[in-house]
């Protein structure tokens, strides 16, 4: 149950809009812009907070960010690390994954990197409580649907 005093500071929603931006590529030109311009959002704002937060990833890593838009032309952000598909992409040295997942093997990576995406992954805010172990497992089922083997080490 909400308090009283939670319910009395709440702010009006406006709206609710997630976008795929490169780290510390935020410019106010599409897809931004538009995204933020039509909720009267400040947009060189966003641009600076979201490039200090991403400065620590190698530029155009795809980084998922929910921005909460107020109707006071407020807004807060959520910056999420990069997609399971596209960390196992860079650790198998691969463009796309298998077309035939379950026929063809499109790469191989071992159970060190599945391990170490699951590190970065427990750093998420939705994973946060998961453990490694059941990160871990979801992550090498990403990897059987991508057509990417996980084998014990490499030969």
């Amino acid at each position: 149950m909400s308090t009283l005093k939670e319910i009395l500071t709440r702010r009006p929603l406006a709206a609710t809009i997630r976008l795929t931006v490169p780290a510390g590529g935020a410019r106010p030109a599409p897809p931004v812009g538009p995204a933020l311009g039509q909720y009267r959002l400040n947009l060189m704002a966003f641009c600076k907070d979201f490039n200090a937060r991403t400065q620590k990833y190698k530029p155009d890593t795809p980084m998922a960010v929910t921005i909460t838009a107020f109707k006071d032309n407020t807004f807060e952000f959520i910056v999420k690390s990069p997609s399971v598909t596209w960390y196992l992409k860079k650790a198998a040295g691969i463009e796309s994954g298998s077309s035939r997942p379950s026929h063809v093997v499109a790469s191989s990576i071992t159970l060190k990197h599945v391990y170490e995406i699951a590190k970065i992954k427990q750093a998420d805010p939705y994973c946060q409580y998961m453990s490694l172990e059941s990160i871990s497992k979801s992550i090498i089922g990403t990897a059987n649907s991508m057509g990417i083997k996980v084998v014990k080490d490499l030969d």
